[in-house]
Formats: structure tokens, sequence, C-alpha cells
């Protein structure tokens, strides 16, 4: 996989394009429909995986401290339906915890994430802080890891 890592005035019109239209078929045709755009990518670093042919196959966020929590956070976490179940999505979230304490050393990584992956998110070290919400009609729960 190749990574890009990118702020969103960075990104081109070509990796814009593939990223809107990979979480477009993810977040509006599986999961139903939401604003996806909601005006918080340009205050964000993205992180794109593509394969060895250059189809996107990977991406997620990292919003700037301050925007969304105190905290940088991870979020948008995608892979293409047809690399699901490879194990894509684990090297993602490695990757963009990653890159997100090099950008951030010694802050802590607060995310929202889906109730039912939360056991797959505390394996990168994140705890559950609260109760479960709903976001955009899908039971959430927030998680923090510690610096």
């Amino acid at each position: 996989m190749n990574w890009h890592w990118q702020r969103f005035a960075d990104l081109g019109v070509d990796n814009l394009y593939d990223a809107l239209a990979l979480r477009c078929r993810v977040f509006i045709l599986e999961q139903g429909p939401y604003l996806d755009p909601d005006g918080i990518d340009r205050q964000s670093w993205h992180l794109l995986g593509r394969d060895e042919g250059g189809t996107l196959q990977a991406y997620l966020r990292v919003v700037d401290p301050g925007v969304k929590y105190a905290e940088p956070s991870i979020g948008r976490v995608i892979t293409s339906p047809e690399t699901r179940g490879s194990g894509l999505g684990k090297t993602l979230v490695a990757e963009g915890v990653r890159r997100t304490v090099e950008a951030w050393p010694g802050r802590g990584i607060r995310i929202s994430a889906q109730t039912h992956l939360a056991r797959f998110y505390a394996a990168f070290g994140f705890d559950t802080v609260g109760e479960p919400y709903p976001e955009d009609n899908i039971p959430h729960v927030q998680m923090y890891r510690r610096p």
C-alpha cells in the first residue's frame, strides 16, 4: 500500500475526488444518508492508501486539536468493500495512529467510534469514555488513547 499524508489544501482534485467517492460509497450508500462533507476536512490531515494500481483502497482523516475535540481526532476511517477482511483496516488505523503521534507528540487521541467497533479500536490503545450515543443514526461511543 502506498500511503499519502496530506493537508486538505495539498490533496489536489484527484485525491479529493477519490476520497469523497470512497467515503460516499461506504458512509452514504452502505450506512445511510447524512452530510459527509461536514466542514471539518479543511482543518484535517488526510491519509490515503492506494494499491499498486493507484486505486484508493483506504482512507482516514485526522482532525486538528481544538476543532472537534481538545485532542487530535481520527475519523472517517474506511477501507473499500473489496479489501474488507484482508487486514487493511488494521494497517490503516496503525498508520493513522503513528502519524498522529508524530504530528502531535505527547498528545492523546480522541475518536467517536461505532459501538460495534470498540474492541477493534481497543487493540490500538483506545479506551471507552462515557456511554453510547447516536451519531448519524448509528450507535457510537467516545474513545480516548493516552499519549
